[in-house]
């Protein structure tokens, strides 16, 4: 077991690589009462194209197939793991994203139990077609249900608008059509390629005996059995820097209307140092320009072009990236207009040394204040470390960014060809 001690914000982390592949991060907070476990695996929605372990064949599997996945995994043949966790007095729950899937439990007693439940469970599949069928009416009812919800209609309008062939404009449920096609057999090879132990990671944090709760998890691998992985190879479809549509319009139930306008930030495999500067940059760039306390913000909402609805967002990933600014509007286009005015004169207009010490300060202040909340270190540490990056050096490499780095970045972040707005009007 390694320990590596981090000084500068004292936190000292546990890991060891399991004889299996897996990855056990611990995470000891004595002063929590709470203890938090967060069971992951390098696996998301826009996996669709793959070649399974032990063929030499790439398959496409129907969209919706890892949400689908997460949702059978906690069945079993004779009970329903929920209810194990709510015994042992823990909290349970699972998401999948575009390109993870996590299954987790808090609590603040039985740590050592239910430890062993989040790990068996996901580690013990069973999908029958008779549960695979009644499967696809609950999620076909809560595909239904998102239809009908106009932030989530506007979200993934605005990524369909950026984005034409890459599986990242599907929604992560898949289709209603999509799933009806799901089998037994499709949930076995998408659970038999990626839920491998060497593709996951655990992370536990919170009130623990670090060396004792090692044992006990690797006690429980060492029971298990997996067959040898492979390399996983994934394909994706080249994706062009041009935005699929410029414009897109949509009619929901709303008193206001909404609009989101999309910038289409990355569609290359970034790695390591590369990626790391540029969502850091993306991030701070974008907490500068339009965080509530700028000038933006303030002309915006006094002209009345904004309500508290207000939102930005930026999410970078290994092989793409996207930002999303977005907010009711009673007056759409005259929103969207003075936003793209707004990103486009970042390209000339540059930043001063003062304002970049000040974005790189902000930065680190959010960032410790954040690490107050385990389930937050618990989702970065694992977001950045399945990308080969050490989530706990990241102030070191924000204090490291310079002010030529931060012009840098902006000369070439947006264009106009990057651009994408999505409305969405009263019916």
């Amino acid at each position: 077991m390694n320990k590596q001690v981090y000084e500068e914000i004292s936190e000292t982390l546990y890991t060891k690589k399991m004889d299996n592949g897996l990855t056990v991060l611990l995470l000891p907070r004595p002063e929590m009462a709470k203890t938090y476990g967060l069971f992951t695996t390098n696996y998301g929605s826009i996996d669709q194209t793959f070649t399974p372990i032990g063929s030499d064949e790439a398959v496409t599997v129907p969209e919706g197939v890892a949400h689908f996945l997460e949702h059978k995994l906690f069945e079993k043949k004779d009970r329903d793991v929920f209810a194990d966790f709510g015994k042992q007095g823990a909290s349970p729950n699972a998401y999948t994203s575009f390109t993870k899937t996590a299954y987790l439990f808090s609590a603040t007693n039985h740590i050592e139990k239910n430890v062993e439940t989040l790990l068996d469970f996901v580690q013990d599949p069973y999908f029958s077609e008779e549960s695979v069928e009644k499967e696809k009416g609950i999620i076909a009812q809560e595909i239904k249900m998102y239809d009908d919800q106009p932030d989530w209609q506007s979200f993934m309008g605005t990524i369909k608008s950026m984005f034409k062939e890459h599986p990242v404009n599907i929604d992560i449920a898949g289709t209603v059509d999509s799933i009806y096609t799901i089998t037994k057999d499709d949930l076995y090879t998408c659970y038999n390629t990626f839920y491998h132990p060497e593709n996951m990671i655990f992370f536990l944090a919170g009130n623990f005996d670090p060396s004792s709760m090692m044992e006990l998890i690797e006690a429980n691998q060492n029971a298990k059995t997996f067959q040898k992985m492979d390399e996983i190879k994934r394909q994706f479809p080249e994706e062009k820097m041009e935005v699929a549509k410029r414009e897109a319009k949509q009619t929901m139930s709303v008193s206001v209307p909404k609009c989101t306008i999309g910038i289409k930030d990355s569609v290359s495999t970034l790695m390591k140092e590369e990626f790391l500067k540029r969502e850091l940059l993306q991030s701070m760039v974008m907490d500068h320009y339009f965080s509530k306390g700028g000038d933006f913000y303030q002309e915006l909402y006094q002209s009345e072009l904004i309500d508290d609805s207000f939102f930005y967002e930026t999410n970078l990933e290994r092989n793409f990236g996207y930002t999303l600014i977005g907010s009711n509007a009673q007056k759409p286009e005259v929103f969207s207009s003075k936003v793209k005015e707004m990103l486009l004169s970042t390209r000339d207009n540059g930043l001063a040394e003062e304002d970049f010490s000040r974005m790189k300060k902000k930065k680190i202040g959010q960032l410790l204040r954040a690490m107050n909340s385990l389930e937050f270190i618990a989702s970065k540490y694992t977001h950045y470390h399945m990308l080969g990056i050490d989530f706990f050096n990241l102030i070191p490499e924000i204090q490291a960014l310079t002010l030529e780095d931060a012009n840098g970045f902006l000369k070439e972040w947006v264009s106009e060809k990057q651009l994408a707005v999505h409305v969405i009007t009263g019916d």
